[in-house]
């Protein structure tokens, strides 16, 4: 009896434009990792409603705190996540800093993650 071959068979293809369209356009590692890191900062029940305040308003930690009936630090520790990511930025004016969503992308992507699950 011959031994069996341990490699997996090809992958059937049922499509082979569709396969080539796609593999033509591949998206880079650094870029895949960012996403995935964009997308694990919004698996976060917590950030998730720290942007939704920051989608009505530009907010302080001290107000932000306030909405989020939350310390302080925890938030301050949220936000700088945040801005690691440049999913939020910050402002100064004298001694506050007040922070918002980075940009319209941001907002955008915020937005439609909201229509899609039909709570705009």
């Amino acid at each position: 009896m011959a031994p069996r071959s341990t490699e997996p068979s090809p992958p059937e293809i049922v499509d082979p434009d569709a396969v080539r369209s796609v593999q033509e356009h591949p998206i880079d590692d650094d870029l895949t990792a960012q996403v995935a890191e964009i997308f694990k900062a919004l698996a976060d029940p917590t950030r998730v409603r720290i942007l939704h305040a920051l989608l009505h308003a530009e907010l302080c930690v001290g107000d932000l705190a306030a909405v989020l009936e939350m310390s302080e630090s925890a938030v301050s520790h949220q936000l700088r996540l945040l801005r690691g990511l440049r999913v939020v930025r910050a402002r100064r004016e004298g001694k506050q800093v007040f922070y918002a969503l980075d940009d319209e992308h941001v907002t955008r992507l915020f937005q439609l993650s909201l229509e899609h699950l039909g709570h705009s």
